[in-house]
């Protein structure tokens, strides 16, 4: 067991990571062999890729694969299954090109693979809602977490207030632009199935009130000399009402399901769908939020990652369990609230288990 005197400046050593703004990855290139302190987490809440998983004697996904070109009832069943048992599912014949993912997963690793002086143009911490709406940094809540995890993010804000494109990075602007613009009908699209799985009508939870603020994140996992020491991500829940997710084949994202921690083995050309904490909230715990993590990467190859992450576009919107899923028999769950008050909460605190569903619930 590592032992540390009482004298441990845990502020001073984060400004001194902060202020380098160059991220984790600027960590590992100046030749690292041990993870700092800032970064190591409690015991309680670590794990790694060898730890046991849920076993599946048939060797097949866990988390579903669904085909959007199926039967159309049949398809909205299992999205509706889905997201009842896990908050999380794949899909398959999604309408986006696979070339267009392969060019995605290249441009954001380019990005964050740029000399350091050029990556520092774009580092600053308050992202989506300040600075143009491009930001490079390392760990949101870097300053409100007990431990530090082992990534770098460029996250863009791509609604309600569109990012002017001339201030995305070159290097990946075509492909930030064209992934929005499709994985904005997908959304639309898995909304209108999702609804008709609650037995409501395929628009009701599509437009600005549910979908209408959108920001991606390209997330970047460099290689991690101990990652028996760190996480990649913190076990937590999404805020928001959905997220799709691009992940490229190194792997590394686990979901929770009961008390057991599943690998979600990458799929090339499979997107990944969570439903967020806004989600499970409407549908009264008809739908869940899925729980997920993501372990600190020990491949020699870095990891990359892009989350879309969509939420409602009016902070003020009061939401609450939509009204057709009350009744006597089953009452509503949680209380009314608007967006700013989750978001509020969200940012408040740090990303470690994290869920917005039980500061809500009535």
């Amino acid at each position: 067991m590592t032992t540390y005197s009482n004298d441990y400046d845990r502020r001073k050593d984060l400004e001194e990571f902060e202020d380098t703004k160059l991220g984790v990855k600027g960590l590992v290139d100046s030749g690292i062999t041990h993870v700092p302190r800032i970064f190591h987490h409690p015991p309680e809440t670590l794990f790694d890729h060898e730890q046991p998983q849920t076993p599946n004697p048939d060797g097949e996904q866990i988390i579903p694969v669904i085909d959007l070109s199926g039967k159309h009832e049949e398809v909205v069943k299992q999205l509706r299954d889905a997201s009842a048992k896990f908050g999380f599912f794949q899909v398959i014949n999604h309408g986006i090109s696979v070339s267009l993912l392969d060019r995605l997963l290249d441009a954001i690793k380019a990005f964050h693979e740029l000399q350091p002086e050029e990556k520092m143009q774009v580092y600053h911490r308050e992202t989506v809602t300040a600075g143009g709406g491009v930001g490079f940094y390392s760990n949101y809540d870097l300053f409100q977490s007990k431990a530090a995890s082992w990534r770098d993010t460029l996250a863009i804000r791509l609604a309600p207030i569109p990012v002017d494109p001339s201030i995305i990075p070159e290097v990946c602007r075509t492909e930030v632009m064209e992934w929005d613009k499709e994985v904005k009908q997908l959304a639309d699209q898995l909304m209108g199935l999702l609804s008709e799985g609650l037995g409501l009508s395929a628009d009701k939870l599509t437009g600005t009130s549910y979908l209408g603020r959108r920001a991606v994140a390209g997330q970047y996992y460099p290689y991690c000399p101990e990652p028996n020491k760190t996480v990649g991500i913190a076990s937590h829940t999404d805020p928001g009402i959905l997220t799709v997710l691009l992940q490229d084949q190194v792997g590394g994202l686990q979901v929770k399901y009961g008390s057991n921690w599943i690998n979600l083995k990458p799929v090339r050309g499979t997107l990944v769908i969570n439903l967020g904490d806004l989600f499970q909230i409407i549908s009264n715990d008809e739908y869940k939020s899925g729980e997920h993590r993501v372990y600190a990467n020990p491949f020699l190859k870095p990891r990359v990652s892009i989350a879309f992450f969509l939420s409602p576009g009016i902070y003020e919107n009061l939401y609450g369990p939509l009204p057709e899923l009350v009744s006597p028999e089953r009452p509503a769950l949680y209380q009314q609230h608007t967006f700013s008050d989750l978001v509020k909460n969200f940012f408040s605190k740090e990303l470690e288990g994290k869920s917005m569903t039980s500061y809500f619930r009535l």
